[in-house]
């Protein structure tokens, strides 16, 4: 028992292992599940809507591109935008929209000496706190421009940690001189999917580039230069801007934390360029703006961690509130070490406590652990915004409790087939089928039917051990064993017990079984060819004596709760071990009851008169067996039995029938040698046998 549960841990401790492997190489869909538990928590619990903030967007709806005109407007246009919320009183204005070529519809472009609307385009931003945006693109050999902002790095310089601009899709010379700002507008590193953690630096390879939304916040601000707080791994801790301070990644990264947005935030591109756009002022002054499309026909359309399709200018926006509110999500460097701890941890635990308590108690056990891992990192997530994964602990804990209780279904089974592979040494495998498809034939408890019983005994087995060594003993009873019980179970027995050289065997329990008499004749009849055939293979020739008797018993489960046996007891068992012991004065190796041969007529039967057993009060009406059908149908059998019947007869009418008796002596000589011995047990007339059968009619 000790091994096997040591196998248990052993194989429990390798699934922890394994798990505790493939979480820290952290494949994609290890990471797709985690990222996604993280959205699951959002949309329960969205970040909580705040006061009237200072941020708006000018939106390029589908209405404004149906009120203005069709994509892309003039950089005229533009540039009234830019006026307008310079004039209203803007603290930022920054486009979330790309300008990296000249504006085909500026009459310069077309006509010598025309209006230049890139030029009144710069003019109007260089009027105002603009800010401009650039975006990854790898396809761009042209070179990165350089932060419009100056920075100071306290610790390592960690340019090298930041994610870096290969290439850029960056504004005209004249457009990005003019404007107070420049920020990346790419909202992750592969551009796609889901929005759901944004640089907020980036790398030009030699200097450090802003987000859209913190150099929008720093230009509101007015301040010169952004402060990247290090470390001495060179991985970034925290970023500065003015008077706020944002935690990050290593890499700079912030997690999105949303909300579903109040449509009162976006203001129509058209209603700014109406002739009333003053009456925007109360909500433009003083406010951080983006000038961003939401238009589905611009493309810049993304999904957030809400589920919903959102304008990418949205995304920034709500960057930025994080930053204003101070609200932030955190998945520090210490988390993904605790998650794997918890998960050794608990995984062990669920092997050792399913190992102690079984499958019920471990899967309670596992559902507990379960859930406190799961409510844990809702806690951490919805009291102080620490992001702890609870997928990976989920999987683990699902799939080491599924592996154990595997483990030892498979032990269990293994065991289930040992045993029956066991059990088929004392039952027919037929049987065994049956019993494996109605468990209802293995009744507790006695159950009283009827049943053929088989004793059979080795002849002279004393003697056998007096003059052959013990070692040897043990192996002759093996052999001798194996042959009988092989015939026993051919003939769908059950070999209820091997009693030093006895065994005992019966026939229809469990399961019913259909001419049970002749099935238990037949195996009768194999055990003495088994048995023929092993002692021409040994030197010690080995004799047995069988008896059979069939009646009503008593079988089923024997002894106490704890310890019992299948078995049966009553008349017909005490019958057939008696019977056994009288083919010694019988001189015949095979008897049974009136009541078996009746069940098999087909069987070639010699009575064998009234038998005297010990611990009977009356004779027993017994038969010889002496072989099967064929048997019986061979004519010299025939002859014998009219010979048999003439002795019978004889002896019934209180003759000495001399003349009978060795006429069957010699027909039995030729026929079956065995009977030799019987007719000189009829000749000697002891009291406890006689052929002293009443003749027929």
């Amino acid at each position: 028992m000790w091994k096997r549960r040591l196998s248990a841990l052993v194989f429990g401790a390798v699934i922890v292992a394994l798990l505790v492997a493939l979480r820290i190489s952290d494949p994609y869909p290890v990471q797709v599940a985690r990222e996604t538990a993280f959205d699951t928590f959002q949309q329960l619990r969205p970040r909580p809507a705040p006061a009237d903030l200072p941020v708006r967007i000018i939106d390029i709806d589908e209405d404004s591109l149906a009120r203005i005109g069709q994509w892309p407007w003039s950089r005229r246009t533009m540039a009234d935008i830019a006026t307008r919320l310079t004039e209203l009183g803007a603290a930022a204005i920054a486009f979330d929209v790309l300008f990296p070529e000249p504006d085909r519809l500026s009459p310069s472009s077309i006509v010598p000496g025309g209006a230049d609307y890139d030029a009144e385009f710069a003019a109007a931003l260089a009027a105002g706190p603009s800010i401009l945006s650039l975006t990854r693109s790898e396809k761009s050999r042209a070179a990165l421009p350089s932060p419009k902002s100056g920075f100071a790095v306290t610790g390592t310089d960690p340019l090298a940690s930041l994610p870096p601009l290969a290439g850029a899709a960056s504004p005209l010379p004249v457009l990005e001189q003019a404007a107070k700002g420049l920020g990346v507008a790419s909202l992750d590193r592969g551009g796609a999917g889901i929005a759901r953690r944004l640089p907020l630096l980036w790398s030009n390879g030699t200097a450090p580039l802003p987000t859209l939304a913190v150099d929008a916040l720093r230009v509101a601000q007015g301040v010169s230069t952004l402060v990247v707080l290090g470390d001495s791994a060179g991985t970034v801790e925290s970023l500065r801007i003015g008077d706020f301070v944002v935690p990050t990644g290593p890499t700079g990264e912030m997690w999105l934390y949303y909300r579903h947005l109040d449509p009162a935030i976006d203001i129509p591109a058209a209603d700014l360029l109406a002739d009333d756009y003053a009456t925007l002022a109360p909500l433009i002054a003083g406010h951080i703006v983006f000038v961003g499309a939401s238009a589905s026909g611009l493309l810049d359309i993304r999904a957030n961690a809400l589920g919903e399709a959102v304008a990418g200018v949205s995304i920034h926006a709500q960057a930025l509130e994080q930053i204003l509110t101070g609200t932030f999500l955190n998945r520090a460097d210490w988390v993904a070490g605790l998650e794997i701890l918890a998960l050794a941890i608990s995984g062990l635990a669920i092997v050792i406590v399913l190992l102690l308590s079984g499958p019920m108690v471990g899967l309670l056990f596992s559902v507990m652990v379960a859930a406190l891992m799961l409510a844990g990192s809702w806690f951490a997530f919805s009291q102080y915004g620490l992001l702890i994964d609870p997928s990976f602990a989920l999987f683990g804990t699902v799939l080491t409790y599924a592996a154990m209780a595997f483990f030892q279904f498979a032990v269990t089974d293994a065991d289930k087939r040992r045993i029956r592979r066991a059990f088929a040494h004392y039952v027919e495998p037929t049987l065994l089928d049956r019993l494996d498809r109605d468990a209802s034939l293995l009744k507790l408890g006695g159950d009283l039917r009827e049943l053929t019983v088989m004793f059979s005994d080795v002849r002279n087995f004393s003697a056998l051990s007096e003059r052959t060594a013990p070692a040897e003993v043990v192996a002759i009873l093996n052999r001798v064993f194996a042959a009988l019980g092989s015939a026993i179970i051919g003939q769908h027995g059950t070999i209820d017990k091997f009693m030093g050289d006895a065994v005992m065997a019966f026939w229809n329990a469990p399961a019913a079984l259909d001419r049970h008499p002749l099935h238990a004749c037949r195996a009768a009849l194999a055990m003495r060819a088994a048995l023929q055939r092993l002692n021409e293979a040994q030197a010690e020739s080995i004799a047995i004596g069988i008896g059979i008797a069939t009646g009503p018993a008593l079988v089923g489960n024997m002894g106490f709760e704890t310890r019992f046996d299948y078995s049966c007891v009553g008349d017909t068992v005490n019958v057939a071990s008696r019977l056994e012991g009288a083919c010694k004065s019988v001189g015949y190796d095979i008897l049974v009851t009136a009541e078996t041969r009746a069940a098999a007529p087909e069987l070639a039967f010699l009575p064998a008169g009234a038998v005297a057993l010990r611990g009977m009060s009356q004779r027993e009406q017994v038969y010889l067996l002496l072989g099967d059908e064929t048997f019986a149908a061979n004519p010299s059998f025939a002859t014998l039995a009219s010979a048999h019947a003439e002795l019978v007869h004889a002896l019934g009418l209180q003759g000495t029938a001399e003349r009978e008796m060795a006429r069957c002596t010699a027909l039995g000589s030729t026929i079956d040698p065995r009977l030799v011995a019987f007719y000189a047990a009829c000749l000697s007339r002891r009291d406890d046998f006689t052929l002293a059968i009443p003749a027929a009619g």
